[in-house]
Protein backbone atom coordinates (compact mmCIF):
# COMPACT_ATOMS: atom_id res chain seq x y z
CA UNK A 1 0.00 0.00 0.00
CA UNK A 2 1.06 3.75 -0.82
CA UNK A 3 -0.37 6.24 0.80
CA UNK A 4 -0.36 9.31 -0.74
CA UNK A 5 -0.05 12.98 1.32
CA UNK A 6 -0.66 16.50 0.19
CA UNK A 7 1.95 18.76 1.36
CA UNK A 8 2.07 21.58 3.22
CA UNK A 9 2.53 25.73 2.63
CA UNK A 10 4.31 25.43 6.24
CA UNK A 11 8.09 23.00 6.34
CA UNK A 12 10.30 22.47 9.53
CA UNK A 13 13.48 24.78 8.88
CA UNK A 14 17.43 23.38 9.72
CA UNK A 15 18.15 19.08 9.21
CA UNK A 16 21.30 17.50 10.03
CA UNK A 17 21.17 15.80 6.59
CA UNK A 18 23.73 16.71 3.14
CA UNK A 19 22.15 19.32 0.86
CA UNK A 20 20.00 18.56 -1.55
CA UNK A 21 21.32 15.54 -4.39
CA UNK A 22 18.18 14.16 -6.59
CA UNK A 23 19.93 11.48 -6.91
CA UNK A 24 18.88 10.22 -3.48
CA UNK A 25 15.25 10.85 -4.12
CA UNK A 26 12.78 7.96 -4.82
CA UNK A 27 10.75 8.20 -8.77
CA UNK A 28 14.17 8.74 -9.95
CA UNK A 29 12.22 9.38 -13.92
CA UNK A 30 11.18 12.50 -12.03
CA UNK A 31 14.90 13.78 -11.82
CA UNK A 32 15.15 15.97 -14.96
CA UNK A 33 12.03 17.87 -13.97
CA UNK A 34 12.96 18.33 -10.73
CA UNK A 35 16.39 19.79 -11.38
CA UNK A 36 15.10 22.39 -14.03
CA UNK A 37 12.41 23.26 -11.12
CA UNK A 38 14.94 23.85 -8.52
CA UNK A 39 16.92 25.83 -10.46
CA UNK A 40 14.42 28.01 -11.71
CA UNK A 41 13.49 28.70 -8.17
CA UNK A 42 16.90 29.28 -7.26
CA UNK A 43 17.70 31.69 -10.29
CA UNK A 44 14.13 33.37 -9.83
CA UNK A 45 15.08 34.41 -5.82
CA UNK A 46 17.72 36.69 -6.99
CA UNK A 47 14.59 38.81 -7.81
CA UNK A 48 12.84 39.22 -4.45
CA UNK A 49 9.83 40.89 -5.85
CA UNK A 50 9.35 38.60 -8.47
CA UNK A 51 9.55 35.89 -6.64
CA UNK A 52 7.11 37.28 -4.19
CA UNK A 53 4.72 37.71 -7.36
CA UNK A 54 5.01 34.61 -8.82
CA UNK A 55 4.45 32.26 -5.27
CA UNK A 56 1.52 34.63 -4.43
CA UNK A 57 3.80 35.60 -1.35
CA UNK A 58 3.27 38.67 0.85
CA UNK A 59 5.66 41.66 1.66
CA UNK A 60 6.64 40.03 5.40
CA UNK A 61 7.83 36.69 3.34
CA UNK A 62 11.12 37.33 2.04
CA UNK A 63 12.21 34.77 4.24
CA UNK A 64 10.33 32.09 1.81
CA UNK A 65 12.44 33.53 -1.13
CA UNK A 66 15.85 32.79 0.71
CA UNK A 67 14.62 29.59 1.31
CA UNK A 68 14.33 29.02 -2.15
CA UNK A 69 17.79 30.83 -2.93
CA UNK A 70 19.65 28.01 -0.46
CA UNK A 71 18.00 25.10 -1.86
CA UNK A 72 20.98 23.42 -3.55
CA UNK A 73 23.20 24.01 -0.32
CA UNK A 74 20.80 24.16 2.55
CA UNK A 75 20.36 21.06 5.03
CA UNK A 76 18.37 18.38 4.27
CA UNK A 77 15.74 16.15 6.53
CA UNK A 78 13.04 13.31 5.68
CA UNK A 79 10.27 14.03 4.01
CA UNK A 80 7.78 13.20 6.73
CA UNK A 81 9.33 15.79 9.47
CA UNK A 82 10.02 18.51 6.72
CA UNK A 83 6.00 19.15 6.47
CA UNK A 84 3.94 20.35 9.70
CA UNK A 85 0.71 21.66 9.56
CA UNK A 86 -2.89 20.24 10.69
CA UNK A 87 -2.35 17.35 8.44
CA UNK A 88 0.75 16.25 9.67
CA UNK A 89 -0.23 16.91 13.48
CA UNK A 90 -2.90 14.93 13.09
CA UNK A 91 -0.64 12.13 11.53
CA UNK A 92 1.61 12.74 15.09
CA UNK A 93 4.91 11.30 13.27
CA UNK A 94 6.60 12.36 15.90
CA UNK A 95 5.25 9.83 18.42
CA UNK A 96 5.99 6.58 16.20
CA UNK A 97 8.42 4.37 17.27
CA UNK A 98 11.47 3.23 15.70
CA UNK A 99 9.42 0.20 13.97
CA UNK A 100 6.38 2.32 13.03
CA UNK A 101 8.32 5.23 11.59
CA UNK A 102 10.18 2.57 9.22
CA UNK A 103 6.64 1.29 7.99
CA UNK A 104 5.56 4.85 7.75
CA UNK A 105 8.56 5.33 5.35
CA UNK A 106 7.77 2.18 3.51
CA UNK A 107 4.15 3.38 3.11
CA UNK A 108 3.68 7.03 3.01
CA UNK A 109 4.00 9.20 -0.37
CA UNK A 110 4.47 13.29 -0.29
CA UNK A 111 2.81 14.97 -3.18
CA UNK A 112 5.56 17.92 -4.23
CA UNK A 113 5.17 21.49 -6.55
CA UNK A 114 8.78 21.30 -6.36
CA UNK A 115 9.58 17.66 -6.53
CA UNK A 116 6.08 15.61 -8.22
CA UNK A 117 5.64 13.51 -5.25
CA UNK A 118 8.61 12.20 -3.04
CA UNK A 119 9.04 8.97 -0.49
CA UNK A 120 8.50 9.65 3.53
CA UNK A 121 11.82 8.94 3.76
CA UNK A 122 13.74 11.34 1.08
CA UNK A 123 15.95 13.91 2.29
CA UNK A 124 14.45 17.58 0.96
CA UNK A 125 15.45 20.41 2.12
CA UNK A 126 12.66 23.46 2.98
CA UNK A 127 11.21 25.10 0.25
CA UNK A 128 8.72 27.28 -1.29
CA UNK A 129 6.58 26.64 -4.43
CA UNK A 130 2.60 25.60 -4.44
CA UNK A 131 0.40 23.34 -6.48
CA UNK A 132 -0.98 26.72 -8.13
CA UNK A 133 1.92 28.66 -8.50
CA UNK A 134 3.10 29.63 -12.09
CA UNK A 135 6.83 30.45 -12.43
CA UNK A 136 8.08 33.10 -15.11
CA UNK A 137 8.65 31.05 -18.60
CA UNK A 138 6.56 28.32 -17.59
CA UNK A 139 2.75 27.13 -18.20
CA UNK A 140 1.12 25.76 -14.94
CA UNK A 141 3.37 22.93 -13.36
CA UNK A 142 -0.01 20.48 -14.07
CA UNK A 143 1.12 20.33 -17.53
CA UNK A 144 4.40 19.87 -16.75
CA UNK A 145 4.25 17.24 -14.15
CA UNK A 146 0.99 15.50 -15.88
CA UNK A 147 3.12 13.73 -18.90
CA UNK A 148 5.28 12.25 -16.45
CA UNK A 149 4.04 11.88 -12.88
CA UNK A 150 1.65 9.59 -12.74
CA UNK A 151 3.40 6.78 -14.49
CA UNK A 152 6.08 7.11 -12.16
CA UNK A 153 3.77 6.91 -8.93
CA UNK A 154 2.39 3.85 -10.30
CA UNK A 155 5.35 2.46 -10.72
CA UNK A 156 6.51 3.29 -7.58
CA UNK A 157 3.73 1.47 -5.79
CA UNK A 158 4.38 -1.67 -8.22
CA UNK A 159 0.65 -3.19 -8.21
CA UNK A 160 0.46 -2.19 -4.36
CA UNK A 161 -3.12 -0.15 -3.49
CA UNK A 162 -2.67 3.59 -3.32
CA UNK A 163 -4.83 5.84 -1.39
CA UNK A 164 -4.37 9.39 -2.21
CA UNK A 165 -5.42 11.70 -0.17
CA UNK A 166 -3.60 14.95 -1.83
CA UNK A 167 -6.09 17.48 -1.91
CA UNK A 168 -7.27 18.40 -6.10
CA UNK A 169 -4.19 20.70 -7.06
CA UNK A 170 -2.19 17.87 -6.33
CA UNK A 171 -4.12 15.08 -7.90
CA UNK A 172 -3.92 17.41 -11.10
CA UNK A 173 -0.21 17.06 -11.37
CA UNK A 174 -0.24 13.28 -11.44
CA UNK A 175 -3.76 11.59 -11.43
CA UNK A 176 -3.74 8.06 -10.72
CA UNK A 177 -6.38 5.70 -11.98
CA UNK A 178 -8.16 3.52 -9.89
CA UNK A 179 -7.16 4.93 -6.17
CA UNK A 180 -9.10 5.40 -3.39
CA UNK A 181 -9.66 9.02 -2.44
CA UNK A 182 -10.93 10.14 0.82
CA UNK A 183 -13.47 12.77 1.54
CA UNK A 184 -14.27 14.43 4.41
CA UNK A 185 -17.57 15.88 5.29
CA UNK A 186 -18.89 17.74 8.24
CA UNK A 187 -22.72 16.69 9.19
CA UNK A 188 -24.79 19.36 9.87
CA UNK A 189 -27.86 19.02 12.49
CA UNK A 190 -29.88 18.69 9.74
CA UNK A 191 -28.64 15.80 8.51
CA UNK A 192 -26.62 18.21 5.34
CA UNK A 193 -23.11 16.87 4.67
CA UNK A 194 -20.76 20.02 3.48
CA UNK A 195 -16.64 20.04 2.74
CA UNK A 196 -15.06 21.82 5.94
CA UNK A 197 -11.37 22.66 5.09
CA UNK A 198 -9.60 22.18 8.45
CA UNK A 199 -11.53 19.26 9.53
CA UNK A 200 -10.79 17.94 6.20
CA UNK A 201 -6.72 18.38 6.93
CA UNK A 202 -7.04 16.70 10.19
CA UNK A 203 -9.12 13.67 9.30
CA UNK A 204 -7.30 12.97 6.86
CA UNK A 205 -3.93 13.07 8.62
CA UNK A 206 -5.95 10.85 11.35
CA UNK A 207 -6.51 7.91 8.51
CA UNK A 208 -2.70 8.04 7.06
CA UNK A 209 -1.87 7.75 10.69
CA UNK A 210 -4.39 4.45 10.61
CA UNK A 211 -3.05 3.10 7.86
CA UNK A 212 0.92 3.18 8.76
CA UNK A 213 -0.26 1.89 12.33
CA UNK A 214 -2.16 -1.26 11.08
CA UNK A 215 -1.08 -4.70 10.44
CA UNK A 216 -3.20 -5.08 7.67
CA UNK A 217 -2.46 -4.89 3.86
CA UNK A 218 -5.87 -3.21 2.36
CA UNK A 219 -5.95 -3.82 -1.30
CA UNK A 220 -9.54 -2.18 -1.76
CA UNK A 221 -11.93 0.46 -0.26
CA UNK A 222 -13.58 -1.34 1.41
CA UNK A 223 -9.85 -2.73 3.52
CA UNK A 224 -9.09 0.77 4.00
CA UNK A 225 -12.74 1.33 5.66
CA UNK A 226 -12.07 -1.12 7.88
CA UNK A 227 -8.44 -0.36 9.04
CA UNK A 228 -10.33 3.09 9.27
CA UNK A 229 -13.51 2.31 11.54
CA UNK A 230 -11.43 0.19 14.03
CA UNK A 231 -8.94 3.42 14.60
CA UNK A 232 -11.97 4.93 15.41
CA UNK A 233 -13.39 7.61 12.21
CA UNK A 234 -16.73 7.35 11.07
CA UNK A 235 -16.55 6.51 7.58
CA UNK A 236 -18.96 5.27 4.02
CA UNK A 237 -17.77 3.49 1.18
CA UNK A 238 -19.47 5.60 -1.25
CA UNK A 239 -17.61 3.90 -4.45
CA UNK A 240 -15.15 1.47 -5.47
CA UNK A 241 -12.73 4.48 -5.36
CA UNK A 242 -14.42 6.40 -2.99
CA UNK A 243 -14.32 6.88 1.25
CA UNK A 244 -16.15 9.04 2.85
CA UNK A 245 -15.03 10.01 6.37
CA UNK A 246 -17.80 11.77 8.09
CA UNK A 247 -16.90 14.43 11.19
Amino acid sequence: MLVLLPPSETKSDGGDGAPLDLGELSMPQLTETRELLVQSLVDLAADPEASCRALGLGATQFDEVERNAKLWVSPTRPALSRYTGVLFDALDAAAFTKAQRDKAYRRLGIGSALFGAVRAVDPIPAYRLSGGSKLPGFGTLAALWRPELSDAITTEADGDLVVDLRSGVYQQLGPIPGAVTATVLTEQPDGTRKVVSHFNKHHKGLLARALVLTRAEPADVKGVARVASKAGLRVEVASPTELVVLT
